[in-house]
């Protein structure tokens, strides 16, 4: 490689760096902040908006990782999931979720798509069951499918 292709090169990879780094963890420290924000309201006894946390497990190469959410409700009455997983337990990855919820006796059940990009797997569909305690649901795109379990977390601050 010549001088000027090396320089050319390195001249190019910071930024590449910095973009990746912010892609991967600006969202976090946001998630980070209104989930502790969240703490300081006690969920509801008989819905499913606030914290909730767990794990996720693919059933197709049996990755796992850590999983937490904050659902809210929007004034429209549609509700939202904001997730935020751990994977290989390095990696980072926060998305939101919009969900069609319904009141089915004391549970809730639901339904939403996500388009997570082509280097995440594209479109994903979840559907589940909750509680005010227990958060159940499946995910299933082109080439994964999985679980979320989640139940709400034991203490106030986090």
């Amino acid at each position: 490689m010549t001088s000027h292709r090396v320089e050319r090169l390195a001249n190019r990879v910071p930024p590449l760096f910095a973009g990746l780094w912010i892609i991967l963890f600006c969202g976090c420290s946001s998630f980070h902040g209104e989930w502790k924000r969240a703490a300081a309201t006690p969920p509801p006894a008989g819905g499913i908006t606030g914290r909730w946390e767990g794990h996720w497990r693919s059933k197709v190469n049996d990755h796992t990782g850590q999983l937490r959410c904050l659902v809210s409700e929007l004034p429209d009455g549609r509700y939202q999931a904001r997730f935020h997983a751990h994977y290989w337990k390095i990696f980072r990855f926060g998305y939101t979720v919009p969900l069609e919820v319904e009141a089915v006796e004391d549970a809730f059940e639901f339904k939403g798509d996500s388009d997570l990009g082509w280097y995440a797997g594209g479109v994903y569909h979840y559907e589940g069951h909750a509680t005010p305690t227990e958060f159940d649901s499946t995910y299933r795109s082109k080439h994964d499918h999985g679980i979320f379990r989640m139940t709400r977390p034991e203490t106030a601050e986090e």
